[in-house]
Formats: C-alpha cells, structure tokens, sequence
C-alpha cells in the first residue's frame, strides 16, 4: 500500500515513525567556539620567555652566568687576596678555611683570588669578541642576503675565504707575530678577525628567509626604502638564530683564549688567565693535582653555563617547538 494519500497528498505516518524536532539553541556555535581575544597577540619573544622561564636548565646557566660576571666586573668583592702576591715559602701549601681556601699554586700564590681575577680576563675576551664576530659577520651576511646579486657572490666567496682558515691555527700565527704587544685588545683583534665566517653565513639564510614574508611585500608597498625594511622589519625578525650561534660561541671564544694563554701567546704573564694558571700547574699535575683542578673547573664551568644557555634558548626559539 502507497504511503501517501493521492487525493490529499498527505503523508501517512507509521506506528513507531512519530517526528520529534529539538529545542532552538539560545547559546549558538558562535558563543560556544569563539575564542576570547581580549589581549594583545603575543609575539616570538614573549612565547619564547614563556617556554624559557619554567625550564631549570635555563635558571641554572642563567645563575652562573650572572656570578661569572659579577666576579669579572667586581673580583674585590669575592676576595681580598691579591692574584699578585706569592711566597715560596707556601709553594704547594694546603688550604686555610677563611683566608686561602684553595690553597697555593707552585709559586706560593693564592689559587682562589687568582680563580676569581682570572674571570675578568676570559670572560671580557669572551664578551668583546662575541661582540666584534656578531657586528662583523652580521653585517656582511646581511648586506649579501638582502640584495643578492653581484654583491652576495663577492661576499660569500670573501666568507669561505675566511671560513677555509681554522681559527686556533691563525690565532696562533698572529699572536706570534705580534708577541711584543699582546692583550686583552690584541686577542680580540685576532679572533674576531677570523670567526666572523659562521654567523655571516646563518645571518645571510635569516635574512634571504625574512626577505619574502608577507610583512617585507607590505613595508615595501606603503613606500618604504631598501635600507629602512632592512633595518626596521627583516633584521630584528631574523635575530633569533643569530642570538642563539652568539650565545653558543661566547663559550668557544673562553676557551680559545684560555688555549692560547696555554700555550704561553695569549695573554702577558702580567694579566691574570685561567689559561696560563693551567699551563703552570701542570707540572703539579701528579704530585698536586687540585691546583689545576680549581681553574680548569672554573673554566670549564662558564663555558658550560654559555653553551647551556644557546641550547635553552635554540628550543625556545624553535618554531618547530611553537604550538
């Protein structure tokens, strides 16, 4: 039997097929999806702070990075010994709880106060080169990611240039060739003439990957200059592998400085170096071998702090990493 009545044409309802519809939702999807938007957008920095400041690794890098500069910029608060002073008569002595905690090297000097003075020269080679290296390697990759061409053939054929020169053995060349003027200024010089190569080349990728977001098309559609969308809007949004390679190589500049003092071409024997306090215990390695112990655990410790630090913030800058 048909289930519609052809006079009527009206449908014919079946026990069991009664038609119920729902209630009309007051709320609506609207309401229940939408996604409150009252603050501001947060940028790549406030998300990588967010990441950085609930990770204990962070803290602990951060911890000692800040005591190794406070020991660098005020060694006189951390002791009142002076580095200088030695007496043979205490060579290799023991250590006294209050006044020499270290105790003495083989020259009867006091080994924590020469700790404590030897920072200020690894560190602030550290510093002044990162410093030097970012300014100069920033600069060139910049220019030869930003207008290619002609301009960033030249540049990059200079880089591998340079990046074809190991940096210890030109170190080593030059500090030899200017042994007569050595310091902290001609150290810097030297290293900073030769390491420049690897930020130039990740600073160079920053800015070609920069160079063709939607943020560039705009600036340069309200009428911007080259120059001014350089400087404004792809260097500050390219700063972050460049930070991170800065961080990381601040530690590796500590401890080519300390190769360099060493091996006796680094530093003058006038500035105290955790380096060349390591070169002079080694003959104390057997019979006393705490002394070496002290700086190359001070020396060690800073240049971990450092690499910590690029690893911390590697990942809280990985975009990867962003949800």
């Amino acid at each position: 039997m048909s289930d519609i009545i052809p006079s009527a044409n009206i449908a014919r309802t079946r026990a069991g097929q009664d038609h119920y519809v729902s209630d009309i939702d007051e709320t609506g999807l609207g309401a229940v999806d939408a996604v409150p938007d009252e603050g501001a957008p947060s940028s790549m920095w406030g998300e990588a702070w967010k990441r950085l400041r609930v990770r204990p690794l962070f803290w602990f890098a951060a911890i000692i990075i800040f005591v190794a500069i406070m020991i660098s910029l005020f060694p006189s608060l951390f002791t009142s010994q002076d580095p200088r002073y030695c007496e043979l008569s205490r060579s290799l002595g023991g250590p006294e709880l209050w006044s020499h905690p270290f105790g003495f090297d083989k020259q009867g000097c006091d080994i924590y106060s020469r700790v404590i003075y030897g920072a200020r020269a690894s560190v602030s080679v550290g510093i002044l080169t990162t410093i030097a290296v970012t300014l100069i390697g920033g600069t060139i990759g910049a220019l030869a990611g930003y207008f290619g061409g002609w301009l960033d053939s030249l540049l990059s054929r200079i880089t591998d240039v340079f990046f074809a020169i190991p940096l210890l053995l030109a170190a080593i060349v030059f500090m030899q060739m200017f042994k007569d003027s050595r310091s902290i200024t001609m150290v810097v010089v030297v290293l900073s003439a030769f390491a420049w190569t690897s930020i130039a080349r990740i600073t160079r990728g920053s800015v070609m990957s920069a160079k063709n977001e939607e943020f560039v098309t705009a600036a340069r559609a309200t009428g911007a200059s080259r120059a001014r969308i350089l400087m404004n809007h792809i260097i500050p949004n390219s700063m972050a592998p460049i930070i991170v390679y800065a961080t990381v190589a601040l530690g590796t500049f500590i401890v080519s400085e300390a190769s360099l003092s060493f091996m006796g071409i680094g530093l003058p024997t006038s500035v105290v170096s955790w380096g060349a306090d390591i070169s002079s215990a080694q003959t104390s390695l057997r019979t006393n071998p705490m002394v070496l112990f002290y700086p190359g655990a001070a020396l060690a410790l800073t240049v971990l702090s450092f690499i910590m630090m690029g690893d911390a913030v590697r990942e809280a800058l990985d975009p990867k990493a962003r949800k």
